[in-house]
């Protein structure tokens, strides 16, 4: 068995499930099915997940198993975070800060509405 492929080769948009079947009855279903934001990543990616689910989501141990320096690790876990669609922490907490400075100045009078909202 081959891994279901993710992307279109031609377009390289993503492809949908259109039809399964049981390989014991052969009872086939059709339809338009996702494969999931799991089947997105790379395969090191997918490797990557799995190694940390392995070592209980202990960083200090998956750097023990790739033999890699901890931040090397914390930027593979980042890079899988944002591959599965979600914001990393620090740039979460870094956008909600500067959100916070634009109200601020706003507040001082330092600038305008229409600044304000060009920054945010």
């Amino acid at each position: 068995m081959y891994p279901a492929p993710v992307h279109c080769p031609v377009c390289h948009d993503e492809l949908r499930i259109a039809r399964m079947v049981c390989p014991t009855c052969g009872t086939a279903l059709e339809g338009h099915f996702t494969l999931g934001r799991l089947a997105m990543l790379t395969p090191e990616q997918a490797d990557f997940v799995e190694l940390f689910l392995r070592c209980e989501g202990k960083l200090n141990r998956v750097q023990e198993e790739l033999g890699l320096s901890y931040p090397t690790v914390r930027s593979r876990l980042e890079e899988v975070i944002r591959a599965l669609g979600y914001e990393v922490r620090e740039e979460r907490e870094e956008a909600e800060s500067r959100r916070q400075e634009v109200l601020q100045r706003l507040a001082r009078r330092e600038i305008t509405a229409e600044e304000a909202l060009q920054l945010l």
